[in-house]
């Protein structure tokens, strides 16, 4: 198996980034057709491995950027790690205020300080629920967790 993989990756090339390969098609990885022209998109799976992985990453980035973040609550952590995903550490590091109150334990003023941002007007819903989980510590009612 591992003379085929390399022999594959050879032929096919090896890409971080989603490319046009020479038919056209949206292409990751090592010749992953995922085009919705006929290609094979991702499995369950795979979409459940690469978010796995990308919730590990943002919680490693939001632990190292904030000392306080290993203190959090786990619906908090949840919350900015969410947060994270959707940002990016270096846009939310532009939350200054809200970080600031995060750091000093009053959620109230942080969950404030994210509404009141352009971003919160750009999720709606997503950031009220975010928000209510930073000010009280718990998962909306109605949320599935």
């Amino acid at each position: 198996m591992n003379a085929l993989i390399d022999m594959l990756k050879r032929h096919e090339g090896v890409r971080e980034f989603a490319y046009r390969c020479s038919a056209d098609k949206i292409t990751i990885g090592c010749g992953r057709n995922i085009d919705e022209d006929g290609g094979l998109g991702l499995n369950e799976d795979e979409i459940e491995y690469l978010l796995r992985n990308d919730i590990i990453r943002c919680e490693r980035e939001l632990t190292s950027a904030f000392p306080w973040f290993k203190r959090l609550d786990d619906v908090r952590k949840d919350a900015m790690i969410d947060i994270c995903f959707n940002l990016g550490i270096t846009r939310l590091r532009g939350f200054q205020k809200a970080l600031a109150h995060m750091a000093e334990g009053d959620f109230i003023l942080a969950a404030n300080e994210f509404k009141d941002s352009r971003w919160a007007a750009q999720v709606g819903n997503r950031c009220d629920e975010l928000c209510e989980m930073i000010a009280t510590g718990g998962y909306d009612a109605t949320s599935k967790h």
